[in-house]
């Protein structure tokens, strides 16, 4: 995957630039807002990762004009900016998703797969299939085998965004922000007890379990093994 990291932290830069390097992506990098979007508005990129603070332009104000340009690229913000307001400001400019400075990298990894997942699907496409599991958007039913399966609005969110992301481990946090839009952690079990009530649906019954559990890591909706 070709990425443009836009930062003008040099260490940051070489620390992110190594570790996306180690695991297969190939990263171009920028030192500030304005070059940053000459780059990606003149060459093809899967995924941009822009600091929310840059010098000639920050990263709010490039990913406005991006969007303007109608640059559909996945955006990820990254950001030191603890409050709230000021990460749900990036996402309404056009951002995709965003990270808080300092993370893990593998949490910057796995939003990496899922923004660009999310790219690739189709926005009209009305089902969405992981092995014998069939989810239909638009009446929100799911089939597996001989089952049909309904699901409350908020399960279906969660099982959609599972399902847009199918092989890739999506985190607690991504679920909180996509599913119930906290860009806080409530410090409440409400991942976990929609999970396990999903996890009834779905998985009862069936010799392979498709929602898996990755410890310390998040979940992950798996077709391998599906009968």
């Amino acid at each position: 995957m070709h990425i443009l990291l836009v930062e003008d932290d040099t260490e940051m830069c070489r620390y992110v630039t190594a570790e996306l390097a180690a695991v297969g992506h190939d990263v171009t990098v920028s030192a500030d807002g304005r070059d940053g979007l000459m780059q990606a508005a003149t060459h093809d990129f899967h995924v941009l990762l822009i600091d929310r603070m840059l010098p000639r332009l920050d990263g709010v104000g490039m990913v406005q004009a991006l969007r303007s340009m109608q640059i559909a690229t996945p955006i990820i913000l990254l950001t030191a900016l603890g409050r709230v307001d000021e990460r749900v400001r990036g996402l309404r400019a056009g951002a995709d998703d965003y990270v808080v400075k300092p993370f893990d990298i593998a949490e910057l990894t796995a939003r990496i797969d899922a923004v660009r997942r999310r790219s690739e699907m189709r926005k009209d496409e009305s089902t969405l299939q992981v092995g014998g599991l069939v989810l239909d958007r638009l009446s929100q039913v799911a089939t597996r085998g001989e089952r049909r399966i309904a699901f409350t609005a908020r399960e279906f969110r969660l099982l959609e965004y599972l399902m847009l992301n199918a092989g890739a481990v999506v985190t607690r946090t991504m679920l909180l922000e996509a599913v119930w839009d906290y860009h806080f952690d409530p410090q409440t079990t409400l991942v976990e007890s929609h999970i396990c009530r999903i996890r009834l649906k779905v998985d009862r019954g069936f010799p392979h379990e498709l929602i898996q559990t990755i410890r310390g890591a998040g979940y992950r909706i798996s077709a391998a093994q599906d009968q």
